[in-house]
């Protein structure tokens, strides 16, 4: 009986996270993609349902030679999509790799600190969560801006002549990136350093390893998880980012997320811009997907 009750927790335990996964991922993706294959119209919501799903599950078989890929077909033939996906990827690839060079350093000084002040320096580091994430974007713009507050010191220490033009770039965009997800990726990377054991490192540099090929041969290589978890959680929202790119980016900057906005709250076409989350979706997905495959099927040749 009890290995019965047993069984019924373990299995009641590991189904919530699947249920979670159905209730607010894979039904608001079903409904997202119907839209992405009606069609626009002047009503309220603006487009017209090609399949009607409260009409029933033989309607829903009967309307699926009606499905519409034109919206997908539009996606392909307008420049400005595949634009804006392309340099959505390109601002998170880099935004991400800025993120890593300062983030690695941190988390590292974090996991070989004295143990009496790592929680202080955690709270540190969480600390930014406390404020309004619009907030300390908004902040961002006071700095940045040809009169902000870097312009002024730099002035003042007579390292330039002319305020410097950073807000409205890309330089603004990554900056605003790496401050705001910065979090994301020093707390894997402290998790996993925080682990390992640095009598491999001592036992390297006994055989005769400099520290920093200690580093690059042993710690490098234990904190991959953490490196791997943090990149994921800067890359992933980046790409879709729509609040710096707009605040901090100017009208200029073509982003994914902005263009989705545009199409969903401007130009009210519905079907596009859900078209649009669904292509943004599969592109960070899938990847994601055949990556977590690749490492599942190494760990098992390791075995």
């Amino acid at each position: 009986m009890q290995k019965l009750i047993a069984s019924v927790t373990s299995r009641l335990v590991i189904s919530i996270p699947y249920l979670w996964l159905l209730v607010f991922f894979l039904i608001p993706f079903i409904i997202v993609f119907k839209i992405s294959l009606s069609e626009v119209a002047m009503a309220i919501p603006p487009y017209t349902p090609v399949v009607d799903i409260t009409a029933g599950i033989k309607s829903v078989f009967n309307s699926i030679s009606q499905f519409s890929w034109d919206n997908y077909v539009w996606l392909v033939e307008d420049p400005l999509y595949y634009k804006a996906y392309i340099s959505s990827l390109v601002i998170a690839i880099v935004s991400t790799f800025l993120t890593l060079i300062i983030g690695y350093p941190i988390a590292y000084g974090m996991a070989r600190a004295p143990a009496t002040i790592r929680p202080t320096l955690l709270m540190l580091v969480i600390l930014p969560f406390w404020t309004s994430f619009l907030i300390r974007v908004y902040a961002w713009i006071g700095i940045l801006k040809p009169e902000g507050l870097l312009n002024q010191f730099l002035m003042w220490a007579n390292v330039i002549d002319t305020p410097l033009n950073i807000l409205n770039t890309n330089t603004a965009i990554f900056i605003g990136i790496v401050y705001s997800y910065l979090p994301f990726l020093v707390l894997p990377i402290y998790s996993a350093l925080e682990k390992m054991d640095y009598s491999l490192v001592e036992a390297a540099e006994d055989l005769g390893c400099t520290p920093l090929m200690a580093f690059w041969k042993i710690t490098f290589p234990l904190s991959m998880p953490g490196v791997i978890a943090g990149c994921f959680l800067v890359f992933i929202p980046a790409t879709g980012e729509f609040v710096i790119p707009d605040l901090l980016g100017g009208s200029s900057t073509l982003m994914i997320g902005k263009t989705l906005w545009s199409e969903f709250f401007s130009n009210r076409d519905w079907p596009v811009s859900s078209a649009v989350a669904v292509i943004l979706l599969l592109l960070l997905v899938v990847p994601i997907v055949l990556f977590q495959r690749s490492e599942a099927k190494a760990q098992e040749s390791e075995k």
